[in-house]
């Protein structure tokens, strides 16, 4: 089999000798064996709904957890094998198997992953890692990081349509308890994930594979290489309540929750739109801002989550 087939798609990008060892073989259960592409419909868990869409442009900062013995060799959400010494990695939203950059901010080792499971269900993680990733990033003992997390577009994107040529096509991996359900309602992890940008149409067009190309894409995982990159230091929690296109009602929920602490008003352009964070912080560390999510959440906030900024 021609090992520069696959090697080719992923030569234009800067990281990639570092990204993928092409044509390597994970020990024990092979990666991808038995797994099929996927995306899925919105589901719910813990009366909370996610929106799973193919997001190629997805770079957002958070903190990670990471989970080993008591899911190693059980089904991910796609019907890959979860192999806790594998670079593997659960996430709420993005499509089955991608790949993704996760860097650590606190001591900037960066690592690939290959994403193929659902989860954490936790509104305060934004991804959960294997314990080898944990491991090699350097927070296995800590049990939490904060992290910056980055979709590899051209190699998620040719996994992707190679996958849906050859693959098994499965609708909603059968863990979730999905449902569809309107737009309107739908509680995402992005102020316009439920649209699409022109450019991130553009990020949606498939690259094209051969059958050839599948199979070697299905053998291919991520080195565990670790890459030192610059971090700021200045990598703050914060819990962000609310993000409104409206300052008024920004303003109306810093003076419902200021009794909880410091409550500000950040702006930000997404897409195009202007909206107003409401965000409480800088807080310390990780348990404090559990504790403060989850009183957030009691003032009836349900939809805040915890952000690195």
């Amino acid at each position: 089999m021609n090992h520069s087939i696959v090697c080719r798609l992923f030569v234009p990008l800067a990281f990639c000798a570092l990204l993928v060892g092409c044509g390597s073989r994970p020990s024990g259960d092979d990666i991808g064996q038995g797994g099929y592409y996927k995306v899925g419909k919105p589901y719910q868990i813990n009366n909370r709904w996610f929106y799973p869409r193919e997001d190629y442009s997805y770079d957002e900062t958070g903190i990670a957890s990471w989970y080993g013995a008591d899911f190693h060799n059980q089904k991910t959400a796609n019907g890959e094998t979860y192999n806790k010494n594998e670079l593997t990695a659960a996430h709420k939203t993005l499509p089955l198997p991608c790949l993704a950059r996760v860097t650590n901010l606190d001591n900037g080792k960066s690592i690939v992953v290959r994403v193929n499971d659902r989860g954490p269900f936790s509104g305060a993680r934004i991804i959960d890692l294997s314990q080898r990733s944990a491991q090699l990033l350097g927070f296995e003992n800590q049990g939490t990081a904060k992290v910056r997390v980055q979709v590899l577009s051209d190699e998620s994107k040719a996994i992707a349509d190679a996958m849906r040529r050859y693959g098994k096509p499965v609708s909603v991996a059968s863990a979730e308890q999905a449902e569809v359900v309107p737009a309107s309602t739908i509680i995402s992890e992005s102020p316009a994930a439920e649209s699409y940008s022109p450019e991130e149409q553009e990020t949606l067009r498939p690259m094209h594979t051969t059958e050839e190309t599948h199979l070697e894409l299905l053998k291919t995982k991520p080195l565990p290489t670790v890459v030192q990159l610059p971090v700021t230091g200045r990598n703050r929690i914060f819990v962000q309540a609310g993000a409104f296109t409206l300052l008024e009602n920004a303003q109306k929920m810093q003076h419902s929750l200021s009794k909880l602490g410091t409550v500000s008003i950040s702006s930000a352009v997404i897409n195009g739109t202007k909206f107003y964070r409401v965000r409480l912080g800088p807080i310390a560390n990780v348990p404090q801002a559990d504790t403060l999510l989850s009183k957030v959440k009691h003032a009836g906030v349900k939809n805040a989550r915890t952000v690195v900024d």
